[in-house]
C-alpha cells in the first residue's frame, strides 16, 4: 500500500545554496518510502523539470512540476533596493498542460523583465498566466507569512481573498509546514484558526 504523504515544497541541485537534493537521488527515495507522487519547486527557475519529469516516469512517481517564484514587492519593474530587495517567495505548480506552459511563461518573464538580485515576477504577471496553476500560502518569506509575523491580521486575511480572486477556491491552499520553528508554530496556529473561524476550503 502506498504512502499517503508526498513532498511537495522540495528544492533540488537546481535552487542554488538551498537544495542539495539531486533528481535521481530525490526519485529514488520517493519511490523507497513507497509515495505516490512527489514534487519539485527550485527557487526561480524550471531548469530540472524535464529530466525530474523522465526520471519519476520510469520509476512509475507521479511528477508534480512547479517552481518557487520570487514575486516583487511592487511591480517587476521596480528595482529600489529601500523597498524591492526582498522579494517574497511563491509556491506554484502545474496542474495541467496550460499550467505548464504559463509556469514556463512566468519563470522567463521574471528573468527578462524582473531581475534584481532575483528573478520576479508580480501581480499583473499572475493575473494574465494564472490558469491551471496551483499557489499555496507559501513558507516564512511568503507574503502571507510575512504579514501574519509583522501582526498585519487584517492585511493578511484580504492578502488570501486576493490569492483566492486569481487563482480560484480550487487552486490556492493554506500552506502548514512542521517544523520545530517557533515562527512556524505561530504561523500555522494563525492558518488553522484563520480556516475555521471563515469556513473556507482553503
Amino acid at each position: 500500500m502506498s504512502s499517503e504523504f508526498v513532498h511537495l515544497h522540495v528544492h533540488t541541485e537546481y535552487s542554488l545554496l538551498d537544495g542539495q537534493s539531486r533528481i535521481g537521488g530525490l526519485i529514488d527515495r520517493a519511490t523507497e518510502l513507497d509515495m505516490p507522487a512527489v514534487g519539485i519547486s527550485d527557487h526561480g527557475v524550471m531548469f530540472g523539470v524535464i529530466d525530474f519529469y523522465r526520471a519519476a516516469k520510469s520509476a512509475d512517481v507521479k511528477p508534480v512540476i512547479g517552481m518557487e517564484a520570487y514575486l516583487a514587492p511592487r511591480t517587476r519593474f521596480d528595482k529600489d533596493a529601500a523597498y524591492d530587495k526582498r522579494p517574497y517567495h511563491m509556491l506554484l505548480f502545474a496542474k495541467n498542460n496550460t499550467g505548464y506552459r504559463n509556469l514556463m511563461k512566468l519563470a522567463s518573464l521574471s528573468q527578462l523583465e524582473g531581475y534584481y538580485y532575483r528573478p520576479r515576477i508580480d501581480w499583473d504577471l499572475l493575473s494574465q498566466y494564472s490558469e491551471g496553476i496551483i499557489a499555496s500560502s507559501g513558507c516564512l518569506a511568503a507574503e502571507i507569512p510575512r504579514l501574519v509575523e509583522d501582526g498585519r491580521d487584517e492585511d493578511a486575511r484580504q492578502k488570501i481573498g486576493q490569492y483566492l480572486d486569481v487563482f480560484g477556491a480550487d487552486s490556492f491552499y493554506l500552506e502548514l509546514q512542521p517544523h520545530t520553528i517557533d515562527q512556524l508554530d505561530i504561523l500555522n496556529k494563525w492558518l488553522v484558526d484563520y480556516r475555521k473561524s471563515n469556513h473556507t476550503d482553503v
